[in-house]
């Protein structure tokens, strides 16, 4: 439990950390949190919150700076978030209009990103599963066949296959009337299960061509279901604490890339009420380790079915970013709601 006067310092010097990025020396907090104490004073209650964990010193430095136990401490207690300016509300309004459906979930990660000037960031509802229509393998080359998945919602997935062994047109044939034959109208998480049964009762001809088809058939349905929409990832390159830092800069890119970790988190994120924030290590990612993600579920007609969230640096401004994650989630919701019933 901190007093009065400790929370003052923490919250002024977060508040100073926040603005101008440099560790805050006691005489600065002194001057900026207008207790009338001593410099002694201060340098008491810094050294207390260090030893709680809240701030540390770096080594170049006299100055302190907040730790994410701090962070958090700051924004579950001492955290004054403001009302959203009208021209940023006006914004979001008019770029998320129930007019233009197929551009909601994009529009929303790019104002997220354009408002706070990190990664927008938006998890889109759960497709259906789609069904596969039809299946063909095509010749290429001697030793490159093209496989083509056409699926229920319209969705065409060509990928190359690379065999190890030329097939002649009649046998493509064959394969692709074994495909149609028993797997049309079916989704491909029952194809890759029929088919790993059935792949020791095939042909040694065809088993080869069906386990490459298998796996390319797998990444394609994998990447089709491209859940979430990222925008500005490029202005974490304009942030100090990563600009300087290529290594993390890597790993968070490599991390947008992949999908499955964010996705989790998202997913985590969609499961809970109101705006969740995740700070530091709080994530359970490594590559956000000195990152803060904050994000918000949307619903459409009271039902959750995404979130969104932006990503950025744990010294965010908090009492800015938060509103604009919640109306931008709200207002997606209502336009959602409006064109399912319209």
């Amino acid at each position: 439990m901190l007093d009065d006067r400790a929370k003052t310092l923490l919250k002024t010097l977060i508040e100073r950390y926040i603005a101008e990025g440099q560790p805050v020396g006691s005489r600065a907090l002194s001057r900026y949190s207008r207790l009338d104490l001593s410099a002694a004073t201060v340098r008491n209650v810094m050294a207390d919150l260090e030893e709680i964990g809240l701030i540390a010193s770096p080594h170049t430095s006299a100055g302190r700076v907040p730790t994410s136990r701090g962070y958090r401490f700051f924004v579950d207690t001492l955290l004054t978030v403001q009302p959203l300016e009208k021209d940023k509300l006006d914004a979001i309004e008019e770029q998320l209009l129930p007019s233009q459906p197929s551009q909601l979930i994009s529009k929303a990660s790019h104002l997220l990103s354009g408002l706070t000037h990190f990664a927008g960031i938006v998890l889109a509802p759960r497709r259906l599963t789609p069904k596969i229509c039809q299946m063909e393998f095509v010749s290429l080359s001697e030793k490159r066949i093209l496989l083509i998945l056409v699926t229920s919602d319209g969705d065409v997935q060509n990928r190359l296959l690379f065999p190890g062994r030329a097939y002649t047109p009649s046998e493509l044939v064959t394969a692709t009337n074994y495909l149609n034959q028993h797997f049309v109208g079916q989704d491909f998480e029952y194809i890759s299960r029929r088919l790993q049964e059935d792949l020791q009762k095939l042909r040694g001809d065809l088993q080869t061509l069906m386990a490459a088809a298998l796996m390319a058939g797998d990444e394609a349905m994998r990447e089709s279901d491209n859940r979430y929409v990222i925008s500005g990832e490029r202005n974490l390159l304009e942030v100090e604490e990563f600009s300087s830092n290529m290594r993390r800069l890597r790993e968070l890119f490599n991390l947008f890339e992949q999908q499955t970790s964010l996705m989790q988190l998202l997913d985590l994120s969609k499961r809970a009420e109101g705006v969740q924030i995740f700070i530091g290590g709080e994530s359970g990612l490594a590559p956000l380790d000195e990152c803060s993600v904050v994000t918000a579920p949307y619903a459409v007609d009271g039902e959750v079915v995404g979130s969104v969230g932006v990503i950025g640096p744990t010294r965010m401004a908090y009492e800015r970013v938060i509103p604009i994650v919640e109306i931008t989630a709200r207002l997606l919701s209502s336009a959602l709601t409006y064109q399912a019933r319209y």
